[in-house]
């Protein structure tokens, strides 16, 4: 298996949240998510999951 680079990890998991009602992604930074401060673009809903990694 190939060694996992720290920059590439950052940019594909780092402060992307998914809505769990349209699954759109968005980035934000995760003290807002967790406030509820941060709306989906797409739906309007606050309700926000972090990515999963494979």
């Amino acid at each position: 298996m190939a060694t996992k680079i720290p920059e590439a990890q950052n940019r594909m998991f780092k402060n992307i949240f998914i809505c769990k009602k349209c699954k759109r992604k968005q980035r934000a930074d995760p003290l807002k998510i967790l406030k509820g401060k941060v709306k989906c673009r797409k739906c309007k809903k606050s309700a926000f999951r972090t990515i999963k990694k494979k």
